[in-house]
């Protein structure tokens, strides 16, 4: 008798330990517990811990309360000012109503992807090019809207979605490399300009100064001496003042050739041949010239013979 009643005791212990090794189930703190007894949803939301079901009439069904990491595929479109580019982002978001998710959908995920998708290609049509390249914080609140819209009856609440990369043409990218340069080389021949124009404001004032003392020329002249010769270079540039090369030019004498012009040798007589200044006329020089030499010759009086030594036949 006492052997069957230790017997039962046993028993009745190895069927509890069973049935609650059936009946236990564990939820992690950012896991929610649905409850379907015989198919139908139970009201109570099972909290994170240690938690006891019916066995074989009641199924657990977790659901997970994180934030989820979606990426978008990339999807190609036309923007509003034609042109054909490759856009793809990403979805942050998680389950605010674990009933909702489970039952208003057959799979939340997969209806939230495909959402994305749908209106990333909605938001790519209805945009600029240089909006998704500058302006995608706009972008962005847009299209999480219309993420979220439909999403809400999902027991699913968007967070975040931001448009991750812009894929362009190669044509698109050398005309926009090309205009990005000319920009770039505007604004470098504008600050150019801009910095001749202070530049030549300041040497004006320094000329100004520089006139009213005469050795500041000669100093900045050094000056500008020293650092060419500090290079180390086998030709040294030493620029010369133009008016000390005027004033050498005033202090020079004459030259010969215009002393000469100056004071011209007179002509000898007929017979003792070319004179001075016909001489030098030959030669090539600055003298007078024939006709001068004939001019200055001894005019023949009337019945006179054009040679003194020879008497008239």
């Amino acid at each position: 008798m006492v052997e069957e009643l230790l017997t039962a005791v046993v028993a009745a212990g190895v069927g509890a330990l069973v049935y609650m090794g059936a009946a236990a189930r564990v939820v992690k703190q950012y896991e929610r517990g649905l409850v379907f007894r015989f198919g139908r949803l139970r009201e109570e939301i099972r909290p994170p811990g240690f938690t006891v079901i019916v066995p074989v009439i009641d199924r657990l069904r977790k659901v997970n309360m994180q934030i989820v990491t979606l990426p978008v595929p990339a999807q190609e479109g036309i923007t509003r000012d034609n042109v054909t580019v490759r856009v793809d982002a990403v979805v942050y978001f998680k389950v605010v109503d674990p009933a909702s998710a489970v039952v208003a959908v057959e799979d939340y995920r997969f209806a939230v992807s495909q959402m994305a998708q749908t209106s990333l290609r909605s938001i790519i049509g209805k945009s600029d090019l240089d909006d998704l390249l500058s302006n995608r914080e706009m972008l962005n609140q847009g299209l999480e809207l219309m993420i979220d819209s439909p999403a809400v009856g999902w027991g699913v609440q968007i967070d975040r979605v931001e448009i991750k990369d812009v894929s362009l043409p190669e044509t698109m990218k050398r005309s926009m490399a090309r205009q990005a340069e000319a920009d770039r080389e505007r604004r470098a021949r504008v600050i150019n300009a801009d910095a001749e124009l202070q530049a030549s404001h300041k040497l004006a004032e320094a000329a100004e100064v520089m006139s009213e003392q005469p050795a500041a020329l000669q100093l900045r002249l050094l000056h500008t001496v020293v650092a060419v010769a500090a290079e180390k270079n086998s030709t040294l540039v030493l620029p010369f003042p133009v008016e000390l090369l005027r004033f050498l030019e005033r202090a020079a004498p004459p030259p010969p050739a215009a002393a000469a012009r100056e004071d011209p040798a007179p002509a000898g007589p007929a017979s003792e041949g070319p004179g001075p200044a016909e001489v030098g006329t030959a030669a090539g020089t600055d003298a007078p010239s024939a006709l001068d030499a004939a001019a200055e010759a001894p005019v023949l009086g009337p019945g006179q013979p054009p040679f003194p030594d020879e008497s008239p036949p």
